[in-house]
């Protein structure tokens, strides 16, 4: 479709519209009156303002013309123009020559590693002059539809309508950006300088893998590079990896320092962080890192003054092995085997020998107690044995008897006893006794 009109009093001529985006629609036109003569191709970008769906896209469409006025890099198109007319607002534009990534990837080509490599020189270029104006200006909607290559192998970045080019300190950004291409913090409505670098690192993956980053492979929150470009080489994975980190904190803000080597090239992957990129750190987290570093050195003082206290008193250095928290741990866990030693050692051992002591001296009192009873019996039936022997003689032995104790008499010449003859007479005798004694304790008569 060919539009064929004029604006801004015949200057500008209109053509065929080349893009169309949130912001509005672009058309390819011709200037009729360059400040240096002739003619000369031009993009002209309209917003229709009473087609807008709130005053935030008319907002943007002003910024947008604003911070493209206030632009200049050979690899950024070139202010001519912006005004409005019959309820629109116009932005023309230098037209840049070449084709834009998007185009590339709708008849399915890819860019090669080499290309790639360009593709992020030149970004970095772009995107050091764009982050180091003051306030910073992010583009925040950078994509293949937004980056065109050169007929000479160059590329240059298009599209400002998403730009921010001023830092609100209470907050209230608005999301604006492309899914895949945008960073996560950008989804949250806090663009940062990091946020175009993820955008650059989204739109070389996707030229090089042929795929949209929502398609690749993931891990976590973040695309796994690794896996998505399995074969490539390792120095540019390793490059894409620290753009596409999803926390911005760790991830790179520049570009530059990761393509920094010797002899040029792409630089090794173990030594990434190169020394411009350690010195952006630190001129971003100065203030963080100097107050760890003072604490560390206060922590460090205080270590050396505890070990030349006890050096003094002839203790020895203090040694840091294990944390606090394990030496509590293993101090706990060695007070508790002592006590359990303790416990078995005066109540489980004295309690397992004596149940021993039963088994084992069970045998030698059921012994004892046999010996004893067999001992009574034996002295019992003696007795009984030798009152027989006094009172009937052969008759009386007992069984038990040994053979020289035995003694032949003869049954007829026994005298039967009488018991109660032989006991008067044996108290009779007493008498006697007792009578003699007095009679010998008198003197004589």
């Amino acid at each position: 479709m060919t539009v064929a009109n004029t604006i801004r009093n015949g200057r500008f001529v209109l053509l065929q519209p080349i893009g169309e985006g949130a912001q509005g629609r672009t058309f390819a036109g011709i200037d009729t009156r360059p400040p240096h003569g002739g003619e000369r191709p031009v993009a002209i970008k309209r917003f229709e303002v009473r087609g807008a769906t709130s005053w935030k896209d008319v907002e943007l469409a002003e910024r947008e013309a604003r911070v493209l006025q206030s632009l200049s890099h050979p690899k950024l198109p070139t202010y001519v123009d912006h005004f409005e007319e019959d309820g629109a607002l116009y932005l023309v534009m230098e037209k840049i020559e070449g084709e834009s990534l998007a185009s590339y990837r709708k008849r399915g080509a890819v860019l090669s590693e080499g290309e790639i490599v360009r593709l992020l020189r030149d970004a970095s270029d772009v995107l050091d002059y764009l982050h180091g104006r003051a306030p910073p200006v992010i583009h925040r909607d950078l994509k293949p539809g937004n980056v065109i290559r050169r007929p000479d192998g160059s590329f240059a970045f298009v599209d400002f309508g998403a730009v921010r080019d001023k830092l609100r300190p209470k907050g209230g950004s608005t999301v604006v950006g492309t899914f895949g291409y945008m960073a996560p913090e950008q989804v949250q409505g806090r663009a940062l300088p990091a946020s175009d670098v993820y955008a650059i690192g989204a739109t070389a993956l996707a030229m090089l893998s042929g795929c949209e980053p929502e398609d690749l492979p993931h891990r976590g929150l973040g695309i796994d590079v690794r896996a998505a470009l399995r074969g490539r080489n390792r120095r540019l994975v390793g490059v894409l990896e620290r753009m596409l980190e999803p926390d911005p904190d760790r991830r790179a803000s520049r570009i530059a320092p990761l393509l920094v080597r010797p002899e040029g090239g792409m630089g090794d992957h173990r030594r990434e962080v190169s020394e411009t990129l350690e010195g952006e750190l630190a001129e971003r987290y100065g203030r963080h890192a100097a107050r760890r570093a003072r604490r560390a050195a206060r922590r460090a003082g205080l270590r050396a003054e505890r070990a030349a206290r006890r050096a003094s008193r002839g203790r020895g250095p203090v040694r840091h092995g294990l944390p606090w928290p394990a030496r509590l741990f293993f101090a706990l866990l060695f007070t508790l085997g002592i006590v359990a030693v303790s416990i078995a050692t005066q109540i489980v051992v004295p309690l397992i020998l004596r149940v021993l002591s039963l088994f084992v001296a069970r045998r030698p009192l059921a012994a004892a107690a046999d010996a004893t009873r067999h001992a009574g019996e034996v002295s019992v039936a003696g007795m009984r044995a030798a009152r027989r022997w006094a009172v009937g003689g052969v008759a009386a032995r007992g069984p038990d008897q040994s053979p020289q104790s035995r003694v032949r008499v003869d049954a007829g010449a026994t005298r039967p006893v009488d018991e109660e003859a032989e006991q008067a007479e044996a108290e009779a005798g007493s008498e006697d006794s007792a009578e003699s004694a007095r009679r010998r304790g008198q003197p004589g008569t």
